[in-house]
């Protein structure tokens, strides 16, 4: 065989080009070292997480659950003049529950519904929500609330809360007025005083659930303590309140009236002793509208507290109470005297106006105290001409009208006057009679409490005193006062007011005992848009006792009466009634006055305007 010949046996080299590597060592290797570098850079960063930056983090997971939550402070009481409760609040306890919590919901509320005085049904029902927020009592009694918070039932919590209550039911309540759901004032002294009342919230640092529930085992910290409010003591007399408000709910239902009021003052310091603002429900608003009422009777059926203070917040025209005005002014320029006598016709037309008395007559000559005794209208005008525009509407404004009251009521108008930018002829008619200007009531009632004081107006004040959380009281400054007439005028004022009690149109407010004097109104309700309501009148007595020395001053007023209308018939009984109880409720002495209608008393029904 040649040397140059291949054996068929020998192997056969592959080519270069064909040959391929295994990639385990160097892959491996670089996805080691990829990972390790990864392991390391996330050691590095939860050392820097735990190490570095861990309280940062740490108050970013603590806040996610910890809040500071506002803490209501105990609502300040309210009181009558002798310290009776009127308005209280009553510390009790809020147990809520945050149901995601509460594993076995039967079992938990069968343990806890004798505590929570919550029926176990009902309490298993609320427990097994799923909702995260319940509340499960919200005026639960503070001793079982301990007993609930000691007892640690998984998931509920125990916390601070209270109840307002009015101890003795409806009575002054369009006075103290009420709260809202989260308990603060909404109308009367509870809005007007709201912050005072409130006391200072404070702050408590709780660990809560996302739905606002406390966590297993979290404890509250008192960051700020809340403060008590501040109470008040009114000038009320609880007693005088009751008396007040019962005979004006029994003249209001008795005469189908719409709306009834009626306030008493003490004469010197101008503190309103009593403050009745009524509605009948059950007597048709008519066109004016619906009067807001709290929705409870006050004992007679469809008599209800107004929710607005009708004394301050409703502005009447005023008719023959109004006149107090005219008559002053004249008396205080010396243009009249009691005895002097006007030649009184029936009837006048001024600036296009019809004006009569209310009963029809012929030509009469009426001494001034006898039109003011017998209501004569045009008797009136007479005298108010001899004042001229000016002098009158001076008189007005000196005696208070058109002003708001120191007191400041929530809604108090200070009603709407005629002056002399928008001064008409007829007004010169119009104005002296009360039928221009429409007042709130408590304006009239300060206007003859100023003739009642000697001629010194003073403030009307509705509070007291202030009483603090540790039992100490402040009392609040007296009323400001200022001369309005002079006292030989304002002596000459009184006695021709009690001509009107004795010899003329307010013989129903005669006292025995006592000498009363006083003035009626019977007013024709104007319409917006309209001259007058048909039939419609607001029944009006003011006046004060005993008139020699006087104490107590007193105005009613019935709006829209149905079975009578006359002031002298229908509010004059409520203020002898509501002033008889007062005078010996107070052990004012009588002054031994025989009082008793004269002979030839004007008839009740001569005052309307």
């Amino acid at each position: 065989m040649s040397v140059h010949q291949t054996s068929t046996h020998a192997r056969t080299r592959p080519s270069r080009a064909t040959v391929t590597r295994s990639p385990g060592p160097r892959r491996l290797i670089l996805l080691r070292a990829l990972l390790a570098t990864a392991f390391c850079a996330l050691g590095v960063r939860l050392v820097y997480l735990q190490v570095v930056d861990h309280a940062h983090y740490a108050k970013l997971s603590v806040e996610q659950v910890r809040e500071n939550l506002t803490t209501t402070a105990l609502r300040g009481g309210v009181y009558d003049r002798d310290g009776q409760t009127l308005a209280i609040s009553r510390p009790t306890s809020l147990v809520v529950a945050d149901d995601f919590q509460i594993k076995h919901p039967a079992t938990e509320a069968a343990a806890m519904s004798p505590l929570v005085h919550v029926p176990l049904a009902k309490l298993t029902a609320l427990l097994s929500r799923h909702s995260g927020y319940v509340v499960v009592n919200n005026a639960l009694d503070l001793t079982d609330g301990r007993q609930v918070s000691s007892l640690t039932f998984p998931g509920v919590v125990v916390q601070d809360s209270s109840v307002r209550t009015y101890p003795d039911g409806t009575l002054a309540t369009s006075i103290l007025g009420g709260v809202n759901a989260s308990g603060a004032g909404t109308t009367g002294v509870e809005y007007e005083y709201q912050k005072m009342l409130a006391g200072q919230t404070g702050v408590t640092r709780e660990f809560v659930s996302a739905s606002g529930v406390n966590l297993p085992a979290s404890h509250s910290t008192v960051i700020r303590p809340a403060k008590p409010g501040v109470g008040l003591e009114l000038t009320l007399d609880s007693s005088l309140q009751y008396v007040t408000e019962r005979d004006l709910a029994q003249q209001l239902k008795a005469e189908d009236g719409l709306t009834g009021l009626a306030v008493v003052m003490d004469v010197k310091t101008g503190q309103i002793l009593a403050d009745a603002s009524l509605v009948n429900t059950k007597t048709p608003a008519g066109a004016l509208g619906p009067i807001p009422a709290w929705g409870k009777s006050v004992g007679y059926s469809g008599i209800e507290q107004t929710i607005n203070n009708l004394p301050f917040s409703q502005a009447y025209e005023p008719g023959s109470v109004f006149k107090v005005a005219t008559f002053s002014a004249a008396l205080q320029a010396g243009l009249i005297t009691p005895s002097t006598v006007f030649a009184v016709p029936n009837s006048v037309v001024v600036g296009g106006r019809y004006f009569h008395d209310a009963e029809n007559h012929g030509l009469e000559h009426l001494t001034a105290t006898e039109v003011l005794a017998q209501s004569s209208n045009i008797g009136t005008y007479e005298i108010g001409e001899r004042v001229g525009e000016a002098g009158i509407l001076a008189q007005v404004e000196r005696l208070g009208f058109g002003q708001t009251t120191a007191i400041n009521f929530p809604d108090e108008t200070r009603g709407l006057l005629v002056n002399a930018a928008n001064w008409y002829a007829s007004d010169q008619v119009a104005l002296p009679i009360g039928q221009v200007d429409a007042v709130p009531a408590v304006q009239v009632l300060d206007a003859y409490n100023a003739i009642a004081n000697g001629g010194v107006f003073v403030e009307p004040k509705l509070v007291r005193a202030y009483v603090y959380p540790d039992g100490t009281m402040k009392a609040t400054p007296p009323s400001a006062k200022r001369l309005v007439l002079s006292k030989s005028v304002d002596s000459t004022m009184i006695k021709m007011l009690e001509q009107v009690v004795l010899d003329g149109t307010g013989t129903d407010a005669i006292i025995p005992g006592y000498s009363v004097a006083g003035k009626t109104g019977t007013a024709t309700i104007p319409y917006p848009g309209q001259d007058k309501l048909t039939n419609s009148y607001n029944a009006s007595f003011v006046g004060f006792a005993p008139a020699s020395d006087p104490i107590l001053s007193m105005i009613v007023v019935i709006e829209r009466p149905l079975n009578d209308i006359y002031g002298g018939s229908v509010s004059a009984p409520v203020f002898q009634q509501v002033m008889s109880y007062a005078l010996h409720h107070y052990g004012i002495p009588s002054n031994g006055a025989v009082q008793k209608p004269l002979t030839g008393a004007a008839a009740l029904s001569s005052d309307v305007t």
